[in-house]
């Protein structure tokens, strides 16, 4: 037995749904008139509804906040508010937004004009048809209130800016005041501590004797350092005293030269050595008993005697200068140590001095600070700055605001288009049944061989042929319309299942469904009787013989069938009937209703298919659907093809998906699927069943029995 393999679907087919925009126009075309219905109805009803509708009128007034004018007179408030007014203005706007509709600002507007109260005294009023805003880049605020009399619009708005332009001097009035009162408790406990801290002051001035301790401590800066100045010196002099009492001690000629008696001790050398010379001379010339001799010797004494008494003099003073150098040393020193003692005294108590007079003066200048400010209170309490202010006063308005029917149908017309809209395409996105060959081609990885139209006029049966007229027109009944247009159909899907392999066609097919009703018995009774007009030799084969319908449809008997060929009562040959006017089909009915014989019904067929093979050129099978009955896959599993019937916009895609799985799992060959009972408005690819069935209507006339 040869089989014919079906075309698969191009690998390059993706499973992701992807809908292109031509079939959302179409779901658009398809359901216009119920959208423009729709559409229609929802703004009909919106302007009748909105003229019947109390009208409501709005006045609105505007309050200029100059945040440049200062909110106070004296002090640092009187020039602080322009330095901030450019950096919070957005912050300070939303604040006075939601001042304005504040309870304390709403509540004497209320009870003066009567205004609907809350029924709990204490809870806070709130003006449903209240409206503040501020219109971008400005300072500027509008009070808007809507009511059906006008002026009493007018009314409260303008309340409502003067309520809040009170209560805004109010409060700023009263947090002065309250600052006032809380500094005035300050001040005594203030004053207290400054005198307090002024007496310590006074006290420790007296203790130290002096006015100002800083100028003490800088004579005394001034006296250690003149006292280390000579204290250095002094102790160079010491040094240098001291080395020349040393010198004088070991009797040098240069240390009692460099003595202050030097130029003294110099020339009594150089006598000296006059003398000496003039002695030598004499001594030379003259004997001792000379007189000259003796006048040289004398004086030579003399002036050695004059010299022994200079040098002890010289090294007694020396002496005595350098004890004196001595003494002041230590004097000197002792009194550095001294006034060192006094200065650091002297900066401890300067420490102490000045941390006293830190606090005494910022005790004072608190003082007066606190003194100024509630000055400065008081005067500003009693100022009502113009920062605030009414430029425009609400007037009553000439018409309503509410509602506005224009603007109210406008809204209407798009909602209810952009609703319907959206219903239509949730609509189809949800309807998950088998309508367009595109999306079960997308999803079920099968190919659709072909769409059936629907015939209104055959109500579920096909009409029984004309036994006299042997023309197959007939066969299809009305000659009119959407008839032809199913036979045409029947003719384009037998090419698409038999022409794609002409040398390789399936000689045997299954035509079947995934559950009952959805036309598989009149897609097979009618593919047999378009195969056999092709003067084909045709074998019709009704397999579902819990259920059978075949032999209604082409008028035979159901006398004898199937279901005696398995229950081996006689030759599947001897129960073959022919339908009147097709000379090219035979047909094997079900027989009688038999669940016995329906399980034998494989291995039954398996011996027909192979006996008929070889007598027609096509074996076409009817069988129960394949959901819940297992002949139809024990059918599936013989025959060359399987052809899929499923009704267009009923069968569930995952019914299909489940048939197609199970036959999969067979290795049964699918040929493809059948929509069956296609209308135009079910997809956009199907706009040519109303164009083709108008066209028949036109040219084609009912035969006369």
């Amino acid at each position: 037995m040869s089989y014919y393999q079906a075309p698969l679907p191009d690998e390059g087919e993706s499973s992701a749904s992807v809908v292109p925009f031509a079939h959302y126009l179409w779901i658009l075309r398809r359901h216009k008139w119920q959208l423009l219905a729709f559409v229609v109805v929802a703004v009909a009803s919106t302007v009748i509804v909105a003229s019947r509708l109390t009208p409501y009128y709005q006045a609105t007034a505007t309050i200029d906040v100059d945040r440049m004018v200062p909110t106070a007179v004296v002090g640092a408030e009187a020039t602080a508010s322009r330095a901030s007014s450019m950096n919070d203005s957005d912050f300070y706007l939303t604040t006075q937004i939601q001042l304005i509709k504040s309870d304390s600002v709403l509540r004497p507007v209320a009870q003066r004009l009567k205004l609907p109260l809350p029924k709990r005294a204490d809870a806070p009023i709130v003006l449903p048809y209240l409206t503040v805003t501020r219109p971008p880049k400005t300072y500027l605020l509008t009070i808007s209130y809507r009511d059906p009399d006008p002026q009493f619009a007018a009314d409260v708005a303008n309340g409502i800016a003067r309520s809040y332009r009170d209560y805004s001097y109010l409060i700023r009035y009263q947090a002065t005041s309250g600052q006032s009162v809380f500094m005035l408790k300050q001040m005594e406990d203030l004053q207290a501590e400054m005198e307090k801290s002024a007496e310590k002051l006074s006290e420790f001035q007296k203790e130290l004797n002096i006015i100002s301790p800083d100028e003490k401590t800088n004579v005394l800066a001034a006296n250690l350092l003149q006292l280390n100045t000579e204290y250095t010196n002094s102790e160079a002099d010491r040094f240098k005293k001291e080395a020349a009492a040393k010198s004088v001690a070991n009797g040098s000629i240069e240390a009692l030269e460099a003595s202050e008696q030097g130029e003294q001790i110099r020339h009594l050398v150089d006598r000296i050595q006059e003398a000496n010379q003039k002695f030598a001379t004499v001594k030379t010339n003259f004997g001792p008993n000379h007189p000259e001799y003796k006048k040289a010797a004398n004086e030579q004494a003399e002036l050695q005697a004059q010299f022994v008494r200079l040098k002890a003099d010289v090294a007694q003073r020396v002496q005595v200068e350098y004890q004196q150098a001595v003494n002041r040393e230590e004097m000197l020193k002792k009194a550095v140590d001294q006034t060192k003692a006094d200065f650091e005294s002297l900066n401890l108590k300067t420490f102490e001095y000045t941390n006293l007079k830190r606090k005494a003066d910022a005790d004072r200048t608190l003082y007066e600070d606190l003194s100024r400010k509630i000055k400065e209170a008081g005067i500003n309490a009693g100022f009502q700055n113009s920062s605030i202010r009414l430029a425009d006063e609400a007037r009553p308005a000439l018409k309503p605001a509410f509602p506005r029917v224009g603007m109210m149908a406008a809204v209407a017309f798009f909602a209810s288009t952009f609703l319907g809209v959206m219903v239509a395409f949730l609509s189809d996105s949800l309807d998950h049944s088998l309508r367009d060959p595109e999306h079960i081609q997308r999803h079920l990885q099968t190919e659709v061989l072909g769409s059936l139209p629907v015939v209104k006029a055959w109500r579920g049966h096909l009409p029984r042929p004309d036994s006299e007229g042997g023309k197959h027109r007939d066969f299809f009944g009305d000659t009119r319309g959407a008839a032809n247009s199913y036979e045409e159909a029947i003719r384009t899907l037998r090419d698409s299942i038999l022409l794609p392999n002409a040398d390789k066609r399936p000689r045997s097919l299954l035509v079947t469904s995934a559950t009952p009703r959805e036309g598989k018995t009149t897609t097979a009774v009618h593919l047999a009787v378009v195969h056999s007009q092709q003067k084909r030799k045709t074998l019709l084969i009704d397999g579902d013989l819990r259920r059978p319908g075949v032999y209604h449809h082409v008028g035979v008997t159901n006398d004898k069938g199937m279901s005696n060929v398995v229950n081996g009562e006689m030759a599947w040959r001897d129960a073959l009937q022919d339908s009147d006017g097709l000379p090219h089909l035979k047909v094997l009915p079900a027989g009688a209703p038999s669940r016995r014989a329906a399980d034998g019904l494989g291995e039954t067929l398996r011996q027909i298919l192979l006996e008929a093979q070889s007598e027609y050129d096509l074996v076409i099978c009817d069988a129960p659907p394949l959901l819940g009955f297992a002949e139809s896959l024990q059918i599936a599993a013989l025959v060359d093809g399987v052809v899929v019937v499923a009704l267009a916009g009923q069968t569930e895609r995952n019914a299909v998906a489940s048939v197609l799985t199970s036959l999969k799992r067979l290795k049964a060959n699918v040929i493809g699927l059948v929509l069956n009972e296609v209308r135009a408005d079910m997809s956009e690819r199907y706009y040519y069943y109303g164009y083709y069935g108008k066209h028949y209507s036109r040219y084609y006339k009912p035969l006369s029995n």
